[in-house]
């Protein structure tokens, strides 16, 4: 009578070439090349793409395209029988001489790897910042911080003007109101906003906001207090649309002399000193002010900016309620 043939027996004959455990302990903790693993095993790299063959056609290895390169790595997803098996090949192999040599020479190949790196950043370091801001832009790093944002906030962006930042927010938020008093403004924003179902154009005043009392989880008023006719009465109706323990965040110049602002950008203020806007703030209800002053950019032309932000502190009678 024939003696069936077991799945697990075609599994250990696909692992009994040792070229083939070599490669798949080389790719069990590290993702590699065919030229890197041909380096770290000294084998020609027509062997191991042959070997490699065989373990990807048997579910033993996973790859990717990158570029005109091809990564292997063991495949993350064995089945239980296979994934018994390697460990039984794995230990028996781990202790040989040829496997401490192969792992020493996967870690150079790393280190290699490394220095590559290295090395454009000793020659690179002075030109980093513009090649940086070249190759992804000068707010890479702010946008991709707004991901830190609880993804449950509802936002507004009062005086939103082109919509800019609401449409850098509405990614990583619930929803976002964003508001602002000028038509023209607004239709620019609406049409940044447009590919976002969770933002919502509307128009009005910082004085007069046209939202519902408590909505906002965070209100940011960005470069738009200076225009306000009425500072503490628009920060009044902020405390109104935010909720208990809301944070207001608001970016504006700090005291400046460029009277001419009055006249060519209507501006109606030059600037806010800490001492002023905590007053205001915590006269309309806010507490935990602070205010910083953010570093100069060389290359602008304009006065300085500071950070302020605040949280709301209910009202006693909804302390009471």
């Amino acid at each position: 009578m024939t003696t069936p043939r077991l799945p697990i027996h075609d599994r250990m004959a696909e692992l009994a070439d040792p070229t083939r455990s070599r490669l798949l302990a080389a790719l069990d903790r590290h993702e590699l090349t065919v030229g890197e693993l041909a380096s770290a095993l000294q084998l020609p790299q027509s062997t191991v793409s042959r070997h490699l063959r065989i373990l990807a056609d048997q579910g033993w290895i996973a790859s990717r395209a990158e570029g005109a390169s091809r990564w292997y790595r063991r495949q993350p997803q064995l089945d239980a029988g296979m994934l018994a098996l390697w460990g039984l090949v794995r230990d028996a192999f781990a202790a040989t001489p040829a496997a401490l040599q192969d792992a020493a020479r996967v870690d150079a190949v790393l280190a290699a790897r490394r220095t590559v790196t290295q090395t454009f950043f000793a020659t690179a370091s002075a030109e980093w910042d513009a090649l940086r801001a070249e190759l992804f832009g000068v707010r890479a790093d702010l946008l991709a911080s707004l991901a830190l944002l609880d993804p449950s906030l509802v936002v507004g962006d009062l005086g939103c003007g082109t919509g800019t930042l609401s449409a850098a927010l509405a990614p990583h938020v619930s929803k976002v109101y964003a508001v602002d008093a000028s038509p023209a403004m607004l239709a620019t924003a609406a049409g940044r906003v447009a590919t976002f179902d969770n933002v919502d154009v509307a128009e009005g005043t910082l004085e007069a906001l046209p939202l519902g009392d408590h909505v906002l989880d965070v209100a940011v008023m960005m470069l738009v207090l200076h225009h306000v006719a009425d500072p503490v009465r628009a920060f009044r109706e902020v405390h109104r649309v935010l909720r208990p323990g809301g944070r207001l965040l608001l970016v504006d110049m700090r005291p400046h002399t460029h009277e001419r602002y009055h006249e060519t950008m209507g501006h109606v203020w030059l600037g806010f000193a800490a001492e002023t806007l905590t007053t205001w703030l915590e006269d309309t209800g806010f507490v935990s002010v602070r205010y910083a002053p953010l570093p100069v950019d060389p290359a602008a032309t304009g006065p300085a900016l500071f950070t302020c932000t605040a949280i709301m502190m209910p009202a006693p009678a909804l302390v009471m309620a």
